[in-house]
């Protein structure tokens, strides 16, 4: 592992309950060389007094706290712009369930700092012979045919799993695209490429996904079936805004 070169951005959300903090806790321990920022996205339960806690036993962690509740892509975005860029090469983020776990958000960031020709690299869930990539048939299903409308129609690239919570960015571009705000509370991940799109026109040399060795599904998602239905609509919004 190379230097702290890289603050990684985890929001949480009404996280007492679901996530075994003790992951956390080892984590943090073991990945001295990382910094993280802790996101809390306007909780009403213990996990602002958590990530408190776990910021003041670890030099390498610092936490912000979310008076409103927003969604994940205001948290990380209010992240991204409170972090001292000048202290950074790369910007990260990952989910706080640890579907993608602590080290291969590690082996993302090894991968960019020997590639440095990629600016965006998106870790990818594609089930190969000799990894582990755990996931319900349904979200699965849903998530390729999401996949290829995104890649057919918005984003015009062979781009396999936009909406994997775990991307390393060239912290330059992440100012960039991070700047204003979205217009959709989920689909950030594709609007990030659309904006890198709009600003480089290499910007598909430029973008990688990285097959992950692990991705285990957590239960208890905080996407609602009410908000799948949702998603084609956002979809458009996001075409038209972008795209059209």
């Amino acid at each position: 592992m190379m230097g702290t070169r890289v603050v990684l951005i985890i929001p949480f959300y009404n996280e007492e309950e679901r996530v075994f903090f003790q992951d956390f806790h080892e984590a943090f321990h073991t990945y001295k060389k990382l910094d993280f920022v802790l996101v809390d996205d306007g909780s009403n339960d213990a996990t602002p007094r958590i990530l408190k806690q776990l910021s003041e036993e670890f030099s390498n962690v610092n936490h912000i706290i979310l008076d409103l509740n927003n969604g994940k892509a205001a948290a990380i975005r209010e992240a991204v712009l409170r972090v001292d860029a000048k202290n950074y090469d790369y910007i990260g983020y990952l989910d706080a369930d640890l579907a993608t776990p602590i080290e291969e958000i590690a082996r993302i960031y090894d991968f960019a700092t020997q590639n440095q020709q990629f600016n965006f690299i998106m870790g990818s869930r594609i089930k190969l012979l000799g990894n582990t990539i755990q996931r319900s048939l349904k979200r699965h299903y849903f998530g390729r045919v999401f996949a290829t409308i995104v890649s057919q129609v918005v984003l015009k690239i062979p781009v396999y799993d936009t909406q994997c919570g775990a991307k390393i960015i060239k912290m330059n571009l992440a100012i960039a695209i991070f700047k204003k705000p979205f217009i959709t509370k989920w689909l950030f991940d594709v609007e990030l490429l659309l904006r890198f799109k709009q600003l480089d026109p290499q910007f598909e040399l430029k973008t990688i996904e990285l097959p992950l060795q692990t991705w285990i599904e957590k239960g208890n998602s905080k996407i609602k079936f009410s908000d799948l239905l949702k998603v084609p609509f956002q979809l458009l919004k996001i075409y038209f805004h972008y795209v059209r």
